[in-house]
């Protein structure tokens, strides 16, 4: 049970949030917070990084790290849930929020979807509507220190409605679509949208 923590702990931790509704079916709550990811962990220079928002909007982005990191931040406290059966809460993120963010780039009307982009060409796509709700941010920190690079530094979305995968790691941009486009995980088998209280894991589901 390395992987969840003490077990006395954990059980009486799990009835909790099982009780009170917020442990979705099929998930069993951890006290750790594991590393998963396809790949390797990509090298971050801070010279060469940049972020961009492009796709159907009326003002293009692009940020350098330094220009990223003199945006507001926001604070979001919230529960995180893996495709791979288990939950981490109370999370506390900080970050840039997304709908801040996407507003800026001033999107057009036939803009429905996003794809998210990342290192090692990994995307992830998600509704609009999913990426500006307001506890959806580009996360900078994570219970009170900087990113680790196993979980994303420098830069991870967060959507915690979702399943983990959505949240994705070493984020580079976003890309505003009229139509839904199925991103890496998407095209291997999971599931188009991923609501982990529905248990979409995966495409049959």
């Amino acid at each position: 049970m390395a992987l969840f923590g003490d077990n006395t702990e954990r059980k009486q931790l799990e009835r909790q949030m099982r009780d009170a509704g917020r442990l979705p079916p099929g998930q069993s709550l951890t006290l750790k917070w594991p590393v998963l990811h396809a790949g390797t962990v990509p090298r971050f220079d801070p010279a060469r990084w940049d972020f961009e928002i492009t796709g159907l909007v009326w003002t293009p982005l692009r940020f350098t790290w330094d220009e990223f990191n003199k945006l507001p931040l926001v604070q979001e406290t919230a529960d995180f849930h893996c495709v791979t059966r288990w939950s981490r809460f109370d999370n506390h993120w900080e970050g840039v929020s997304a709908a801040d963010l996407i507003s800026r780039a001033q999107p057009k009307p036939e803009a429905k979807f996003a794809l998210i982009h990342a290192e090692h060409g990994f995307t992830a796509n998600l509704p609009l509507e999913d990426l500006v709700r307001p506890t959806s941010m580009f996360a900078l920190r994570h219970d009170g220190e900087p990113l680790t690079a196993d979980h994303g530094y420098p830069l991870r979305l967060i959507v915690p409605h979702l399943y983990a995968w959505k949240s994705v790691k070493w984020v580079r941009g976003v890309e505003l679509l009229a139509q839904d486009e199925a991103g890496f995980w998407e095209q291997n088998g999971y599931h188009m949208y991923g609501d982990p209280f529905r248990e979409q894991r995966f495409s049959r589901d």
